[in-house]
Protein backbone atom coordinates (compact mmCIF):
# COMPACT_ATOMS: atom_id res chain seq x y z
CA UNK A 1 0.00 0.00 0.00
CA UNK A 2 1.20 3.43 -1.37
CA UNK A 3 1.13 5.64 2.16
CA UNK A 4 -0.81 8.67 1.68
CA UNK A 5 1.05 11.80 1.64
CA UNK A 6 0.71 15.32 0.26
CA UNK A 7 2.86 14.84 -2.67
CA UNK A 8 1.16 11.39 -4.19
CA UNK A 9 -1.97 13.16 -3.63
CA UNK A 10 -1.31 15.90 -5.56
CA UNK A 11 0.86 13.29 -7.74
CA UNK A 12 -2.91 11.75 -8.20
CA UNK A 13 -4.94 15.08 -8.68
CA UNK A 14 -2.59 15.87 -11.25
CA UNK A 15 -2.79 12.59 -13.51
CA UNK A 16 -6.86 12.73 -13.27
CA UNK A 17 -7.69 16.30 -13.23
CA UNK A 18 -4.63 17.97 -15.00
CA UNK A 19 -6.40 21.51 -15.18
CA UNK A 20 -7.17 21.62 -11.92
CA UNK A 21 -5.34 24.30 -9.92
CA UNK A 22 -3.40 22.25 -6.70
CA UNK A 23 -0.76 23.40 -5.43
CA UNK A 24 1.98 21.95 -2.59
CA UNK A 25 2.32 24.00 0.47
CA UNK A 26 5.66 23.01 2.12
CA UNK A 27 5.28 23.55 5.71
CA UNK A 28 8.83 24.26 7.19
CA UNK A 29 8.00 23.59 10.85
CA UNK A 30 9.08 20.50 13.14
CA UNK A 31 6.21 18.64 12.32
CA UNK A 32 6.48 19.01 8.56
CA UNK A 33 2.53 18.72 7.86
CA UNK A 34 2.89 19.98 4.36
CA UNK A 35 -0.85 20.89 2.63
CA UNK A 36 -2.51 21.52 -0.58
CA UNK A 37 -4.06 24.69 -1.50
CA UNK A 38 -6.88 23.89 -4.20
CA UNK A 39 -8.18 27.09 -5.97
CA UNK A 40 -11.95 27.46 -5.16
CA UNK A 41 -13.13 26.84 -8.54
CA UNK A 42 -11.81 23.44 -8.90
CA UNK A 43 -12.35 22.38 -4.95
CA UNK A 44 -15.49 20.57 -6.15
CA UNK A 45 -14.42 18.77 -8.06
CA UNK A 46 -11.21 17.75 -6.49
CA UNK A 47 -12.68 16.99 -3.51
CA UNK A 48 -14.98 14.62 -5.18
CA UNK A 49 -12.07 13.20 -6.63
CA UNK A 50 -10.22 12.71 -3.63
CA UNK A 51 -13.01 10.73 -2.19
CA UNK A 52 -13.89 8.60 -4.67
CA UNK A 53 -10.46 7.72 -6.38
CA UNK A 54 -9.65 4.21 -5.31
CA UNK A 55 -5.91 5.52 -4.59
CA UNK A 56 -7.35 7.92 -2.31
CA UNK A 57 -10.61 6.75 -0.69
CA UNK A 58 -10.29 10.22 1.37
CA UNK A 59 -13.85 9.62 3.15
CA UNK A 60 -14.03 11.42 5.82
CA UNK A 61 -13.25 15.34 7.00
CA UNK A 62 -12.17 15.23 10.40
CA UNK A 63 -12.23 18.82 10.85
CA UNK A 64 -12.89 22.19 9.33
CA UNK A 65 -10.99 25.24 10.06
CA UNK A 66 -11.11 29.11 9.29
CA UNK A 67 -7.87 31.06 9.25
CA UNK A 68 -7.62 34.87 8.89
CA UNK A 69 -4.53 35.69 7.14
CA UNK A 70 -3.11 39.12 6.23
CA UNK A 71 -4.77 39.33 2.44
CA UNK A 72 -7.28 36.88 2.45
CA UNK A 73 -9.35 34.12 4.95
CA UNK A 74 -9.20 29.94 4.56
CA UNK A 75 -10.61 27.00 4.98
CA UNK A 76 -8.57 23.94 5.88
CA UNK A 77 -9.64 20.75 5.80
CA UNK A 78 -8.50 17.27 7.25
CA UNK A 79 -9.28 14.68 5.68
CA UNK A 80 -8.98 10.55 6.35
CA UNK A 81 -9.29 7.52 4.45
CA UNK A 82 -10.79 5.17 6.82
CA UNK A 83 -10.80 2.64 4.56
CA UNK A 84 -7.14 2.59 4.16
CA UNK A 85 -6.48 3.78 7.79
CA UNK A 86 -4.19 6.89 6.52
CA UNK A 87 -4.45 10.58 7.00
CA UNK A 88 -4.69 13.36 7.33
CA UNK A 89 -4.24 15.05 3.67
CA UNK A 90 -5.05 19.09 4.58
CA UNK A 91 -6.54 21.21 1.63
CA UNK A 92 -6.69 24.73 1.76
CA UNK A 93 -9.43 26.76 0.37
CA UNK A 94 -8.33 30.50 -0.17
CA UNK A 95 -10.85 33.48 -0.48
CA UNK A 96 -9.78 36.22 -2.88
CA UNK A 97 -10.00 38.76 -0.17
CA UNK A 98 -11.03 39.27 3.88
CA UNK A 99 -13.64 42.15 2.58
CA UNK A 100 -16.03 41.17 -0.08
CA UNK A 101 -14.80 38.18 -2.43
CA UNK A 102 -15.15 35.53 0.76
CA UNK A 103 -16.70 32.61 -0.95
CA UNK A 104 -15.60 29.63 -1.56
CA UNK A 105 -17.72 26.63 -2.37
CA UNK A 106 -19.38 24.22 0.82
CA UNK A 107 -17.61 20.76 0.42
CA UNK A 108 -20.63 19.32 2.72
CA UNK A 109 -22.14 17.65 -0.69
CA UNK A 110 -19.08 15.54 -0.29
CA UNK A 111 -18.19 15.09 3.50
CA UNK A 112 -21.43 15.54 5.39
CA UNK A 113 -18.83 15.76 8.26
CA UNK A 114 -17.95 19.45 7.01
CA UNK A 115 -21.65 20.42 7.22
CA UNK A 116 -21.41 22.24 10.84
CA UNK A 117 -17.87 22.86 10.95
CA UNK A 118 -18.51 25.39 7.71
CA UNK A 119 -21.23 26.81 9.41
CA UNK A 120 -18.92 27.32 12.45
CA UNK A 121 -16.20 28.69 10.88
CA UNK A 122 -18.67 31.12 8.86
CA UNK A 123 -20.05 32.51 12.14
CA UNK A 124 -16.51 33.36 13.34
CA UNK A 125 -14.49 34.28 10.67
CA UNK A 126 -17.40 35.36 7.81
CA UNK A 127 -16.47 32.84 5.04
CA UNK A 128 -19.35 32.60 2.54
CA UNK A 129 -19.30 28.72 1.70
CA UNK A 130 -21.42 29.15 -1.79
CA UNK A 131 -23.74 25.89 -1.98
CA UNK A 132 -23.84 24.83 1.68
CA UNK A 133 -27.34 23.52 2.25
CA UNK A 134 -27.97 25.08 5.55
CA UNK A 135 -25.80 28.55 6.00
CA UNK A 136 -26.38 30.46 8.97
CA UNK A 137 -24.62 31.14 12.33
CA UNK A 138 -24.13 28.26 14.54
CA UNK A 139 -22.88 30.42 18.11
CA UNK A 140 -23.13 33.93 17.67
CA UNK A 141 -27.09 35.31 17.44
CA UNK A 142 -28.56 36.50 14.33
CA UNK A 143 -27.95 39.73 15.00
CA UNK A 144 -24.58 39.83 16.07
CA UNK A 145 -22.67 41.96 13.23
CA UNK A 146 -19.25 40.96 13.36
CA UNK A 147 -16.81 37.44 12.94
CA UNK A 148 -15.54 37.26 16.37
CA UNK A 149 -12.09 35.57 15.63
CA UNK A 150 -10.78 37.50 12.90
CA UNK A 151 -8.28 39.73 13.57
CA UNK A 152 -9.84 42.86 13.16
CA UNK A 153 -12.31 42.15 15.06
CA UNK A 154 -12.80 45.04 17.78
CA UNK A 155 -14.53 43.64 21.31
CA UNK A 156 -17.21 46.24 22.65
CA UNK A 157 -16.37 48.08 25.24
CA UNK A 158 -19.29 46.61 27.78
CA UNK A 159 -19.84 43.26 28.13
CA UNK A 160 -24.07 43.84 28.34
CA UNK A 161 -24.75 44.33 24.60
CA UNK A 162 -26.12 41.03 24.02
CA UNK A 163 -29.66 41.43 22.90
CA UNK A 164 -31.61 39.66 25.34
CA UNK A 165 -34.51 41.77 27.36
CA UNK A 166 -32.98 41.09 30.75
CA UNK A 167 -35.63 43.71 32.29
CA UNK A 168 -38.42 42.13 30.69
CA UNK A 169 -36.90 38.31 32.29
CA UNK A 170 -37.01 39.81 35.30
CA UNK A 171 -40.49 41.62 35.39
CA UNK A 172 -42.03 38.31 34.11
CA UNK A 173 -40.62 36.44 36.96
CA UNK A 174 -41.60 38.42 39.57
CA UNK A 175 -45.68 38.75 38.24
CA UNK A 176 -45.86 34.99 37.24
CA UNK A 177 -46.81 32.70 40.21
CA UNK A 178 -43.60 30.24 41.00
CA UNK A 179 -44.17 26.62 41.35
CA UNK A 180 -41.45 26.30 43.66
CA UNK A 181 -41.10 28.63 46.94
CA UNK A 182 -37.69 29.95 48.06
CA UNK A 183 -36.75 28.50 51.50
CA UNK A 184 -36.28 32.15 52.70
CA UNK A 185 -39.76 33.42 51.88
CA UNK A 186 -41.47 30.60 52.87
CA UNK A 187 -40.14 30.85 56.67
CA UNK A 188 -41.30 34.87 56.54
CA UNK A 189 -45.17 33.68 55.17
Amino acid sequence: MTALTPEFTLSRIHAALPEARVELLNNPSPSGQHSLVVHREDALQVAEFLKADPELLLDYASSVSGVDCADHLEAVYHLFSIAKKQGPITLRLRTGDRDKDVGVPSLTPVWKSADFQEREAFDLFGIRFDGHPDLRRLLMWEEFADHPLRKDYVAPEDYEYEPTPHGAIVTKSQTQPSLVTHPATSLNA
